[in-house]
């Protein structure tokens, strides 16, 4: 069962998101990945490149802010399984998504991408061992666990999606 001290209080908005207690990291990772793409998938065209503010992401640009976040959390993953002890920088999420060009992008092979990046995460985690996923390591600063890390990408995911939701459709 996933610990409130195995991350920072500021994720509590992401892992709120997801059925934490009831759920392995596989099954949330995988259900949070099907409703993202049923979702997206079905989106009209004129959508793909809508922003619903001047400051805000377009749907690729979103898909994109995903993909880049999977890939850097599962390298902090992969480094505290490893009992790598290095302090591992944050990141400029706002920066990525302007160097990005997620608008020149297919936004059918950023859902492939998506799925793709998925489905290694989900390789990724299945190899853990309940031992390593209670490692840790530190990040921006902040404490966190391979296992809260886990949970993290299917409560990130779901917290754009209901934007998604609330803002795009």
């Amino acid at each position: 069962m996933l610990q409130k001290n195995e991350y920072s209080p500021y994720f509590d908005q992401y892992i709120q998101l997801i059925p934490v207690q009831n759920s392995s990291i596989i099954e949330c990772l995988e259900r949070s990945q099907i409703d993202f793409d049923t979702i997206l998938r079905n989106i009209s065209i004129d959508k793909q490149d809508y922003a619903y503010a001047n400051d805000k992401w377009t749907l690729k640009e979103l898909i994109q802010h995903i993909i880049d976040t999977e890939r850097i959390f599962c390298y902090r993953a992969l480094c505290f399984a490893r009992n790598d002890k290095s302090s591992l920088p944050g990141f400029d999420h706002d920066l990525f998504v302007v160097n990005g060009n997620a608008n020149q992008l297919n936004y059918f092979d950023l859902l492939d991408e998506m799925s793709t990046l998925r489905k290694s995460t989900i390789q990724l985690f299945t190899s853990f061992s309940d031992e390593v996923l209670l490692r840790s390591g530190i990040a921006s600063e902040n404490e966190i666990s391979v296992r809260a890390l886990g949970y993290l990408f299917s409560g990130h995911q779901m917290h754009h999606l209901n934007i998604v939701r609330e803002r795009y459709i």
